[in-house]
């Protein structure tokens, strides 16, 4: 395992940074704590995983806008305290961002991961208000099977009325690099999960795409080999054939761990790199604009 180092960060360029480095000690090394106000470690559930931090925005926001970002690893690794970079761009923007842990594989398979997801939105729309938190301005966010995990929950109202709360509630979501039309499963860790060779197409984000979608932003980098872009197209199309609100962004050049370090404040604005955060806010703020405009 290489030293995280200043000379390692200066010798790595582009998107070559998180294939050359471990990405996620090198971005938030570089991160910086000044944008955010962290509330650590609360508790959603009963279980161990059932956990989230809170990342507010520095300075006073009453009624910030929320996003809860649910990070990847494939079902079956991921921490939340690795994507703290992730919490301060959002904050940044003056979000305030939740990120939660949840049960991974092989503790749990397909659906359980899923409920533990809804549970903490459930903990999100009754708690945030006292993190200077919109509940009515509530999305969800996530980077590969995390952005499962968020178009799970934002298409179909199952696993949210499971937890407790309806699925009315959430103004929009973002998924970044995500699988959503992946059968037949591949890669055995990924069948073990769902069930494979059993696995119900009812698993599938697709099947659930229909008018009642709130507005997706789906970002999918142009280069990336770990999730075949298409999913992202593939459900954008379905999405707006139903008259749901949908927007594919494909950011040239750009492979699957670099769409979300490009979250990151050491990365922003870096050759290989979209855009993101810039987009992620531009859409959030659009959605909420036109929801005012709606109500005027």
């Amino acid at each position: 395992m290489r030293r995280y180092t200043r000379r390692c960060v200066l010798l790595t360029g582009g998107a070559s940074f998180l294939q050359g480095c471990s990405p996620l000690a090198l971005v938030n090394g570089f991160t910086p704590s000044s944008t955010y106000i962290p509330h650590a470690n609360l508790r959603y559930g009963p279980q161990a995983r059932h956990a989230l931090d809170v990342y507010r925005p520095a300075g006073v926001l009453e009624a910030a806008p929320v996003v809860v970002f649910f990070y990847g690893g494939n079902w079956h690794s991921g921490n939340r305290g690795d994507y703290r970079f992730v919490g301060e761009a959002l904050a940044s923007k003056g979000f305030v961002a939740v990120l939660p842990d949840y049960r991974l594989y092989p503790e749990v398979r397909y659906p359980d991961f899923l409920a533990d997801c809804a549970l903490a939105v459930r903990w999100v729309l009754e708690h945030i208000t006292g993190f200077d938190g919109n509940s009515r301005s509530l999305f969800l966010m996530g980077h590969s099977a995390g952005a499962y995990n968020a178009a799970m929950l934002a298409l179909n109202p199952h696993y949210l009325r499971a937890a407790g709360t309806e699925p009315g509630r959430l103004r929009g979501w973002i998924g970044l690099a995500g699988p959503y039309d992946f059968l037949p499963v591949t890669g055995k860790i990924t069948q073990a999960v769902f069930g494979f060779p059993d696995t119900a197409i009812t698993t599938q984000p697709i099947y659930f795409a229909s008018s009642e979608a709130p507005p997706a932003l789906l970002a999918t980098g142009e280069n990336d080999d770990v999730v075949d872009p298409g999913n992202s197209r593939r459900l954008a199309a379905r999405l707006q054939q139903a008259g749901a609100h949908a927007r594919v962004m494909v950011y040239p050049g750009v492979g699957h761990a670099p769409l979300v370090g490009a979250l990151a404040a050491p990365l922003r604005g870096l050759r290989g790199f979209g855009p993101v955060l810039d987009d992620v806010a531009a859409f959030i703020r659009n959605v909420i604009s036109a929801r005012m405009g709606a109500k005027s």
